[in-house]
């Protein structure tokens, strides 16, 4: 299907994801980097074995509630974008442009950031059994590893689903293997970590904020298939099945894991692991201890795909809307990727990557990340007055949002409020920074900054074979 726009021609997308490569898109992308890196800092936030549990199935619970909110919202508005697009739709183009802005800038290459670090710190491990990994070692194979993902997602959407399809059966296995150990060890009777699994809880506010931000982080994903739902197929069926499947999935994987680690360590030496997973695997796996880092590796790298996956696809609705660099709309006309904007986002994620400290990411991304979220959910909310006559597939009930609406305040005020510190601040100020490009770019529509690339995006059309790509909305 082609259109004509200034003159060039147009194509759009195509419904190529099914129902398997959905699910594998969200649990590839939720189970990713945190299972392995999060149980840490929960335990460190909530002071016993017991409130770190719940905290585990509360932060189950949250993201099944937010993706039933988005589940609505996808049936509702059938545009790619996720976030953006329903922030769109529902309150007008400055929200929207202020979370791609916020987006396309910190958050999705933040996400693929921390994940890729991670895949590179687990892909060494192995060669560095006495000893931590060198730090340029560890970003030099985290840089290498985005860069390959970059050109699998130009080259070829059934080559990228493919590898989310792969990866996560790789990722589903490693879960599967250290949840079996864990119930082998509870039936031997390894369950002194969990008698009085209360004691010596923390009480603090903002600690459970902290302790359900590198929760949820570890769920982090959940909304993934909204930010694709124009390629795929069938979406007001297999957009809310996929989510029902993959997140309840994820949900009793995480809580599972997490028991097994505390039938082989207890909560001090948990803490004082610098790989919980390998730490395991070191215990109860020998002489087989090396698939933990092996398949660890292939979870956080198949996490990172979709993460490449999908920012792709942010980037390329907010420049179909104009908030972005019109370049950045186009598709590879043969292929039928958001080539330009993978490459965009892949040169923000490998930026972010040379400085990156894994633990100060996800505090940043956290307070952001639900902001956003808070945003988006609060837009249901709205639209079930503002816009009656909407079609609906799927219909929430209305507390569902509203349960979600008041966790993402929760979380956004509970840690400024229990230690206040300028990072927030920083982070506010970063967001509301996006309206000094809105003005004169998208509100009075200054284009001399395109005038000024125009002769670079005609070269880049016929280097990249790419087009402007249609808006497609069922």
């Amino acid at each position: 299907m082609c259109s004509s726009t200034d003159g060039v021609k147009g194509t759009a997308l195509q419904r190529k994801v099914g129902l398997i490569s959905g699910i594998c898109l969200i649990v590839g992308t939720m189970i990713g980097s945190g299972i392995f890196i999060s149980p840490k800092a929960v335990l460190f936030h909530t002071g016993a074995v017991g409130p770190c549990l719940c905290i585990w199935v509360l932060c189950g619970i949250v993201s099944t509630f937010g993706a039933l909110c988005y589940a609505e919202l996808g049936t509702m508005i059938t545009k790619s974008g996720g976030d953006y697009s329903y922030l769109l739709e529902a309150f007008g183009p400055v929200p929207a442009f202020l979370y791609a802005w916020t987006s396309v800038v910190v958050l999705k290459p933040a996400s693929c950031a921390i994940i890729c670090l991670s895949f590179a710190e687990y892909s060494a491990a192995p060669f560095y059994p006495s000893c931590e990994p060198p730090v340029f070692i560890i970003k030099c194979l985290a840089i290498a590893a985005f860069f390959l993902l970059v050109i699998i997602n130009s080259l070829s959407v059934k080559m990228a689903s493919n590898v989310q399809i792969l990866f996560t059966g790789a990722k589903l296995l490693i879960v599967v293997i250290i949840a079996i150990v864990g119930v082998f060890l509870l039936a031997k009777g390894n369950t002194q970590n969990f008698s009085n699994a209360f004691h010596g809880s923390k009480t603090s506010f903002g600690a459970y904020s902290l302790a359900c931000y590198n929760g949820l982080w570890a769920y982090d994903g959940w909304n993934q298939l909204n930010y694709i739902t124009e390629e795929l197929k069938n979406p007001y069926r297999n957009l809310p099945l996929a989510i029902i499947i993959g997140i309840p999935l994820v949900t009793v994987s995480y809580v599972m894991v997490n028991i097994a680690y505390f039938t082989v360590m207890t909560p001090v030496e948990l803490l004082q692991s610098p790989a919980v997973a390998m730490t395991f695997g070191d215990r109860v796996l020998h002489p087989l201890s090396w698939i933990v880092p092996v398949f660890v590796s292939f979870s956080t790298f198949g996490a990172a795909n979709g993460c490449c996956f999908t920012a792709g696809r942010l980037i390329l609705v907010a420049g179909r809307e104009g908030h972005m660099i019109k370049i950045l709309s186009y598709i590879n006309v043969k292929r039928l990727t958001p080539s330009p904007a993978i490459i965009f986002n892949g040169i923000i994620s490998i930026i972010y990557m040379i400085p990156a400290d894994i633990e100060t990411l996800i505090n940043y991304f956290s307070f952001a990340v639900w902001l956003s979220y808070g945003a988006t959910v609060l837009s249901l909310i709205v639209m079930r007055f503002t816009r009656k006559d909407m079609k609906r597939p799927v219909k929430i009930p209305i507390m569902i949002p509203i349960v979600v609406l008041l966790m993402s305040i929760y979380l956004v005020f509970a840690p400024i409020i229990d230690a206040p510190a300028w990072e927030y601040l920083y982070c506010m100020i970063f967001i509301m920074s996006g309206l000094l490009l809105y003005v004169p770019f998208v509100y009075y529509r200054f284009n001399w900054a395109e005038r000024i690339i125009q002769p670079l995006t005609l070269h880049l059309q016929l280097l990249m074979e790419i087009v402007p790509v249609e808006n497609k909305e069922e």
